[in-house]
Protein backbone atom coordinates (compact mmCIF):
# COMPACT_ATOMS: atom_id res chain seq x y z
CA UNK A 1 0.00 0.00 0.00
CA UNK A 2 1.41 3.37 -1.09
CA UNK A 3 1.52 6.31 1.26
CA UNK A 4 -0.29 9.40 0.07
CA UNK A 5 1.16 12.85 0.79
CA UNK A 6 -1.53 15.38 -0.02
CA UNK A 7 0.65 18.38 0.88
CA UNK A 8 3.71 17.31 -1.18
CA UNK A 9 4.64 19.84 -3.87
CA UNK A 10 7.52 20.15 -6.30
CA UNK A 11 9.46 23.41 -5.89
CA UNK A 12 10.30 24.68 -9.42
CA UNK A 13 12.33 27.72 -8.28
CA UNK A 14 15.77 26.04 -8.30
CA UNK A 15 15.14 24.54 -11.72
CA UNK A 16 14.12 27.91 -13.14
CA UNK A 17 17.24 29.51 -11.63
CA UNK A 18 19.47 26.93 -13.32
CA UNK A 19 17.75 27.43 -16.68
CA UNK A 20 18.23 31.21 -16.50
CA UNK A 21 21.90 30.80 -15.59
CA UNK A 22 22.41 28.47 -18.57
CA UNK A 23 20.72 30.97 -20.88
CA UNK A 24 22.97 33.77 -19.60
CA UNK A 25 26.06 31.57 -20.01
CA UNK A 26 25.26 30.69 -23.61
CA UNK A 27 24.41 34.26 -24.56
CA UNK A 28 27.69 35.60 -23.19
CA UNK A 29 29.86 32.87 -24.74
CA UNK A 30 28.26 33.28 -28.17
CA UNK A 31 28.82 37.02 -27.95
CA UNK A 32 32.48 36.54 -27.02
CA UNK A 33 33.03 34.16 -29.94
CA UNK A 34 31.60 36.62 -32.46
CA UNK A 35 33.64 39.52 -31.05
CA UNK A 36 36.83 37.46 -31.23
CA UNK A 37 36.37 37.17 -34.99
CA UNK A 38 35.74 40.89 -35.53
CA UNK A 39 39.04 42.03 -36.97
CA UNK A 40 40.46 44.06 -39.80
CA UNK A 41 41.47 40.85 -41.57
CA UNK A 42 39.91 40.48 -45.01
CA UNK A 43 40.44 36.86 -45.88
CA UNK A 44 41.03 35.49 -49.36
CA UNK A 45 38.38 33.57 -51.26
CA UNK A 46 38.53 29.79 -51.44
CA UNK A 47 35.31 28.64 -53.11
CA UNK A 48 36.53 25.05 -53.51
CA UNK A 49 38.09 24.62 -50.07
CA UNK A 50 36.62 22.35 -47.40
CA UNK A 51 34.14 23.72 -44.87
CA UNK A 52 35.04 23.23 -41.22
CA UNK A 53 32.31 21.07 -39.71
CA UNK A 54 33.41 20.81 -36.07
CA UNK A 55 35.80 23.15 -34.32
CA UNK A 56 38.26 21.71 -31.83
CA UNK A 57 37.89 23.70 -28.57
CA UNK A 58 41.68 23.78 -28.22
CA UNK A 59 42.06 25.70 -31.49
CA UNK A 60 44.17 28.86 -31.36
CA UNK A 61 43.19 31.40 -34.04
CA UNK A 62 45.92 33.84 -35.08
CA UNK A 63 45.10 36.86 -37.22
CA UNK A 64 47.74 38.43 -39.47
CA UNK A 65 46.70 41.85 -40.69
CA UNK A 66 47.75 43.51 -43.95
CA UNK A 67 50.59 45.40 -42.25
CA UNK A 68 51.88 42.23 -40.53
CA UNK A 69 50.32 42.89 -37.12
CA UNK A 70 49.71 39.65 -35.23
CA UNK A 71 46.56 39.36 -33.10
CA UNK A 72 44.80 36.70 -31.05
CA UNK A 73 41.25 37.54 -30.01
CA UNK A 74 41.75 41.17 -31.02
CA UNK A 75 44.83 41.63 -28.82
CA UNK A 76 47.96 42.81 -30.61
CA UNK A 77 50.99 40.62 -29.92
CA UNK A 78 54.71 40.76 -30.51
CA UNK A 79 56.48 37.70 -31.89
CA UNK A 80 57.84 36.94 -28.41
CA UNK A 81 54.39 37.11 -26.85
CA UNK A 82 52.99 34.83 -29.57
CA UNK A 83 55.78 32.31 -28.91
CA UNK A 84 54.98 32.38 -25.18
CA UNK A 85 51.27 31.80 -25.84
CA UNK A 86 51.98 28.95 -28.24
CA UNK A 87 54.42 27.35 -25.80
CA UNK A 88 51.73 27.49 -23.09
CA UNK A 89 49.26 25.90 -25.51
CA UNK A 90 51.71 23.05 -26.09
CA UNK A 91 52.25 22.66 -22.34
CA UNK A 92 48.52 22.47 -21.61
CA UNK A 93 47.13 20.66 -24.66
CA UNK A 94 50.08 19.01 -26.37
CA UNK A 95 51.76 19.39 -29.74
CA UNK A 96 48.60 18.49 -31.62
CA UNK A 97 46.91 21.75 -30.60
CA UNK A 98 45.32 23.08 -33.80
CA UNK A 99 46.29 26.55 -35.02
CA UNK A 100 44.23 28.45 -37.57
CA UNK A 101 46.02 31.31 -39.30
CA UNK A 102 43.68 33.97 -40.66
CA UNK A 103 45.83 36.04 -42.99
CA UNK A 104 44.64 39.19 -44.72
CA UNK A 105 44.47 38.66 -48.48
CA UNK A 106 46.92 41.57 -48.94
CA UNK A 107 49.48 40.31 -46.40
CA UNK A 108 52.74 38.92 -47.71
CA UNK A 109 53.94 35.35 -47.55
CA UNK A 110 56.78 36.52 -45.30
CA UNK A 111 54.30 37.82 -42.70
CA UNK A 112 52.40 34.52 -42.65
CA UNK A 113 55.65 32.54 -42.58
CA UNK A 114 56.72 34.42 -39.42
CA UNK A 115 53.65 33.06 -37.62
CA UNK A 116 54.28 29.57 -39.02
CA UNK A 117 57.90 29.68 -37.82
CA UNK A 118 56.83 30.76 -34.33
CA UNK A 119 54.36 27.87 -34.18
CA UNK A 120 57.14 25.52 -35.28
CA UNK A 121 59.49 26.84 -32.57
CA UNK A 122 56.78 26.19 -29.98
CA UNK A 123 56.40 22.62 -31.27
CA UNK A 124 53.03 23.02 -32.96
CA UNK A 125 52.60 21.22 -36.25
CA UNK A 126 48.85 21.18 -36.88
CA UNK A 127 48.45 24.42 -38.86
CA UNK A 128 45.53 25.41 -41.07
CA UNK A 129 44.65 28.53 -43.01
CA UNK A 130 41.25 30.20 -42.98
CA UNK A 131 39.55 31.61 -46.06
CA UNK A 132 36.01 32.57 -46.99
CA UNK A 133 33.87 30.26 -49.09
CA UNK A 134 31.75 32.97 -50.71
CA UNK A 135 31.44 36.73 -50.60
CA UNK A 136 29.08 38.25 -48.05
CA UNK A 137 26.68 40.59 -49.75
Amino acid sequence: MKKQYPDAKLDMTPMIDVVFQLIIFFITTVDMESKALETKVRMAMSPHGPVEEMKDPRTVTVDVEQNGTIRIGGTRLTEGQLLTIMAKAVASSGQSTPVVIRGDFASTHEQIKRVMDICGKAGLWKLRFAAVKEKNT
